[in-house]
């Protein structure tokens, strides 16, 4: 099951969860609560372990892909070379953005809207989203990177069709050309 089925499905089952948690009671709703911060630390604390592992490692290794053009515009993609920890502690910043974007988005409908279920799940979803991390399974679980960790990351649509960057020989020859061609 890709990720994304899996985050669906996850949500509908601790939806159904949420019903039957009391969240009137005071106790229950500092628990949850405590859960959610304590899951969002945790969620921080690794992927600062997982920045300070790629420092540390410091791979130099030049990668170079075609990151895919917006539908809408027309025109084709852009040549990115970058080294694989320039890479991976940019898509390890995505990962803390996320979850900064969560807790603005907890803010907004704990705090002022007053809705509690959100707080379960989203405590859930937070490790879910830290098992799922692929710098984190790379660099602190170890995992080789291949496969689905092979770089740049493939994000899985909804019903498993790979999305993402261009590898292949031919794309990064073209981008290239097209490179050349703008700066002459």
């Amino acid at each position: 099951m890709n990720a994304a089925t899996s985050n669906l499905v996850i949500s509908l089952v601790s939806m159904q969860v949420a019903r039957k948690i009391p969240f009137d009671d005071p106790q229950v709703l500092t628990y949850v609560r405590i859960a959610y911060v304590a899951v969002q630390l945790i969620a921080l604390a690794v992927y600062y372990y997982t920045s300070s592992e790629i420092k540390r490692k410091n791979d130099q290794t030049v990668l170079k892909y075609v990151e895919p053009a917006n539908p809408l515009s027309g025109d084709s993609g852009q040549l990115v070379t970058i080294t694989v920890r320039d890479y991976d502690l940019q898509e390890t910043s995505k990962l803390v953005r996320g979850v900064y974007m969560g807790i603005a988005m907890m803010a907004f409908l704990h705090g002022y809207l007053k809705y509690t279920q959100p707080l379960f799940i989203q405590a859930l979803m937070g490790l879910k989203n830290l098992y799922d991390a692929k710098p984190v399974a790379i660099h602190v679980l170890g995992k080789p990177a291949d496969g689905d960790l092979k770089r740049p990351f493939k994000s899985a649509g909804m019903f498993g069709a790979a999305t993402g960057p261009l590898t292949d020989k031919a794309a990064i020859d073209e981008a290239e050309k097209k490179v050349g061609k703008k700066e002459e």
